[in-house]
């Protein structure tokens, strides 16, 4: 017990030394900066490297935008409404006529609607079947994993009653284009200028005014100079220029663009987009052909043949212009997707039935493609790693 009664005293008196020492330097100043020195030092001798920021008198003017990263997405839209937008890398390049690989989950009623390229700060005009526009930012689109279903369309604008988005256009900050080229389903073309859809808000705007038994399915940005194809369900396409067609209001309904002849329009490009023309058919076929292998005419026209039209191919389903540079991403009716690099797709005549490019499940069929910048496939990295 007296080990302990000294040892306690020793702490006591140890104590009563900080204590003073600690009055002595809140009483004097200059051993207050002499402490914050020593500290100082040795922080910096511990820790110090060189400087990783620069120190300006510049005013920055920041929004909360600037602070959202610039990256490539895949908006994807599907028949019941549902959104969500996902990186491109997501999916990897593949030989034509694989089986591709689960894009998202789906209920047996749904299936992927619409499907398009954009980055997440170009501006993202949404247009419905009725003629109607609303417009996003893309980061405004929530992220979601390559299987998750994405959120319903309704949370992000208000729809009246019956009224579906059917139609995604990117509109890139520094884009050029002066018109909105508008094709429904039954063949009706309208021009309206880029400029009268800047100012929309959340309850959206009259894009086009459409007949009861008609719906708009494609818009595309034009420059005024374009040629333009339009194509049917029946394998036929029309080519003429974009010039036919005046400048209209918004609240205008258009003009015959294509002669649909009891079918309905499933593809429409414009000669800027490409020098080949593209075309898939509901089963899984595709091929490439020369722009200048249809031969311009003027608007209205029932067209020619684009593809071959048989039991095997199935009806024609989608129609783009591209280059050969591009992958083509395919989504089937069962959410199934895989990405083709265009390279392997041949060029061949317009009254033919082009090459297997996916392979189909069941009953499954081809119901969306959208381009996207080309991807190194798993084969051409492994060459490229050998030579």
């Amino acid at each position: 017990s007296g080990l302990e009664r000294d040892k306690i005293e020793n702490e006591y008196q140890q104590l009563l030394l900080t204590i003073e020492d600690l009055k002595d330097i809140l009483a004097n100043h200059d051993r207050v900066l002499q402490i914050i020195r020593d500290d100082l030092n040795e922080i910096d001798q511990k820790y110090g490297d060189e400087r990783r920021t620069e120190i300006s008198d510049a005013s920055v003017d920041m929004e909360d935008e600037d602070l959202i990263p610039v990256e490539d997405v895949i908006i994807t839209l599907t028949e019941s409404g549902y959104i969500k937008r996902q990186l491109v890398d997501t999916y990897r390049a593949q030989n034509r006529g694989g089986r591709g690989i689960k894009s998202l989950t789906l209920n047996e009623e749904d299936s992927i609607d619409t499907m398009i390229s954009m980055s997440t700060h170009d501006f993202l005009l949404l247009f419905t079947d009725k003629g109607r526009v609303y417009r996003l930012k893309g980061y405004n689109v929530p992220s979601g994993s390559r299987t998750s279903k994405g959120i319903p369309i309704v949370n992000l604008m208000t729809l009246e009653k019956g009224e579906k988005v059917n139609v995604l256009v990117a509109v890139p900050k520094d884009d050029e284009s002066e018109t909105l080229l508008f094709v429904t389903k039954n063949g009706i073309v309208k021009r309206t200028s880029v400029s009268e859809f800047e100012n929309i808000n959340r309850n959206g705007k009259i894009a086009i005014s459409l007949k009861p038994d008609d719906e708009l399915r494609f818009v595309k940005l034009t420059t005024g100079q374009d040629e333009v194809i339009i194509s049917g369900s029946n394998g036929k396409a029309v080519r003429f220029n974009e010039d036919q067609v005046r400048i209209m209001g918004r609240s205008a309904s258009g003009v015959l663009g294509f002669n649909c002849d009891g079918s309905e329009v499933v593809g429409a490009a414009l000669s800027s987009e490409g020098d080949t023309v593209l075309v898939v058919s509901e089963n899984g076929y595709g091929k490439r052909s020369k722009f200048e292998d249809y031969r311009l005419t003027s608007r209205g026209k029932k067209g020619v043949s684009t593809i071959n039209i048989t039991e095997k191919t199935g009806k024609l389903m989608c129609m783009r212009a591209v280059t050969g540079k591009e992958d083509a991403m395919i989504v089937a009716s069962d959410g199934i997707m895989i990405r083709v690099a265009l390279e392997n797709v041949g060029i061949y005549g317009r009254n033919t039935q082009g090459v297997r490019l996916i392979n189909l499940n069941g009953d499954a069929k081809v119901t969306r493609m959208t381009l996207v910048d080309h991807e190194e496939s798993e084969e051409e990295s492994e060459e490229k790693t050998e030579e």
